[in-house]
């Protein structure tokens, strides 16, 4: 929270030091997202650009410091997406999968950090990980998670935000993120 503040008073450490804490699990769901390493890479940055330019918004309130940077580059992957028309995740252009441009050290991190997730995602109820799941792995909004599942949407924020502290909770207990 400190770092936030700082951010938004202009401090350039501070935002460094929010980029080295962060970096990492932002990178990992732009690529899981994108398919692709270099656009992950670039939308990164732009995730960070816009905590740079966004931190006088923050709201504790609102969830922690990481989960709202992670609400702000997964509505930039899906906006990218939608933008660039690629709603699937390979390169139709090359056939690809979205693992063959990796280095064989990041497809072991990423894959470790799969398994972490599934576990963390098993330990949620049913309803959670359902809304969860369509939201983050779906790229569906709120809203059309509400009407994909026939629930109201007030129902369906509260599952995800419910099941996005339970996994906060397991993966920072599994990874030692703060």
């Amino acid at each position: 929270m400190a770092l936030v503040r700082a951010t938004a008073g202009g401090d350039q450490l501070a935002l460094h030091a929010l980029y080295e804490c962060a970096q990492r699990p932002v990178f990992t769901l732009m690529v899981r997202m994108s398919g692709n390493r270099e656009t992950a890479e670039e939308l990164t940055l732009d995730v960070f650009h816009g905590v740079w330019n966004r931190a006088a918004a923050y709201d504790p309130a609102n969830g922690t410091v990481l989960g709202w940077i992670m609400n702000q580059a997964r509505s930039r992957a899906i906006d990218r997406m939608r933008r660039d028309g690629r709603l699937k995740r390979t390169d139709p252009g090359t056939g690809d999968p979205p693992d063959a441009h990796l280095e064989a050290q990041d497809l072991l991190e990423l894959r470790q950090q799969g398994e972490l997730l599934q576990a963390a995602l098993a330990q949620l109820r049913a309803e959670e990980r359902e809304a969860i799941e369509a939201a983050f792995f779906g790229d569906l909004t709120h809203a059309e998670v509400a009407q994909r599942l026939g629930q109201p949407l007030g129902t369906v924020k509260t599952r995800i935000r419910s099941g996005l502290r339970k996994l906060r909770t397991a993966l920072a207990a599994g990874e030692g993120l703060p």
